[in-house]
């Protein structure tokens, strides 16, 4: 037997042994338990299976997610939450209207100081004066003109007592200047008659300016009342501003400096109405001169031509008797 041969078999026989104890081995180790496998979850086809990482033993096991499932079925369950209702406002009543303002108008004369009590009660009167006024031009007829020119165009034709019964039981001012300018046309020689009828246009005129001054020294005094509101109110924002030192706070001058402007305000509030009142009040009066000088007018023409045609038709008698 060669070396060769020797060698090849002594190898063969290491090989047997070694075989002979990996399958000895292989069968006395445990064997590993079964792993079951994963359910699949038919509430959710679409969500993948998310395994855990491998142990640190080597097993590869793969474990569903539990939370999956739970997190699907939470978010029907928020989407299906009710809208929150909105908020409706409910108007507010007159009753609470009306406690707002008056609230308002306590602060506001607060506020104000003296000056503005001083406008506040220019504005009542300017209110009362102006409704007054309205009521006596309603009272006067300061808009009733048609009778009156009736009753001069019944004087023009000629026709004195028609035109004097149509205007004496009327209480309007055009009414009354025509009924006196034709009585004194009448029965008073002409310039007594012209004299009589501007007396009685500049009375029935002048009852009617009452009230006219008041408003005027109302739209005249009310900014100036206002304004010197505004100036006493400067002087205290700018005493408390001196007083404060180094810790003066600007919003402390700024809150002195509306405050007083609020009087100015009110009293440009009040003039203007006041102002528009008087204004209005005469051009209501301008409008009755107008009209009474040109119903008087007409009433001393048509009766001159009467009386200049009279001494002609004598004279035409008298030739004629000759």
């Amino acid at each position: 037997m060669t070396a060769t041969t020797k060698t090849t078999r002594i190898a063969c026989a290491m090989a047997l042994v070694l075989t002979w104890h990996s399958v000895a081995s292989a069968q006395s180790a445990p064997s590993a338990p079964a792993v079951p496998e994963a359910p699949t979850v038919s509430a959710a086809p679409e969500a993948p299976a998310t395994s855990r990482p491998a142990d640190a033993a080597g097993l590869g096991v793969a474990e569903p997610l539990a939370s999956a499932p739970a997190e699907a079925e939470a978010a029907p369950a928020a989407v299906a939450e009710p809208a929150a209702e909105p908020v409706t406002v409910e108007p507010a009543t007159p009753a609470q209207t009306a406690q707002a303002a008056v609230t308002r108008a306590q602060g506001f004369l607060a506020d104000g100081g003296p000056s503005i009590w001083a406008i506040a009660a220019l504005s009542v009167i300017t209110v009362a004066l102006i409704l007054w006024k309205i009521w006596r031009f309603v009272l006067a007829g300061a808009w009733s003109r048609r009778a009156s020119a009736r009753a001069v165009d019944e004087w023009e034709a000629g026709r004195h007592e028609a035109a004097l019964a149509m205007v004496s039981s009327r209480k309007g001012l055009r009414s009354r200047m025509t009924a006196a300018a034709m009585r004194a046309r009448l029965t008073l020689p002409e310039p007594a008659a012209r004299e009589e009828t501007a007396r009685v246009a500049s009375r029935l005129l002048a009852s009617q300016g009452g009230g006219l001054r008041a408003l005027e020294l109302i739209a005249t005094i009310a900014p100036l009342l206002g304004l010197l509101g505004t100036v006493l109110g400067m002087i205290a924002a700018f005493q408390a501003l001196q007083e404060a030192g180094n810790r003066a706070d600007p919003a402390l001058l700024a809150g002195g400096i509306w405050e007083a402007l609020l009087t100015t305000a009110a009293g440009m509030a009040v003039a203007i109405p006041a102002s528009i009142g008087l204004t209005w009040a005469d051009s209501v009066i301008d409008r009755v001169r107008g009209d009474m000088q040109d119903l008087a007018a007409r009433i001393f023409v048509a009766a001159q031509g009467r009386d200049t045609a009279l001494p002609e038709q004598d004279d035409v008698r008298s030739l004629a008797a000759e």
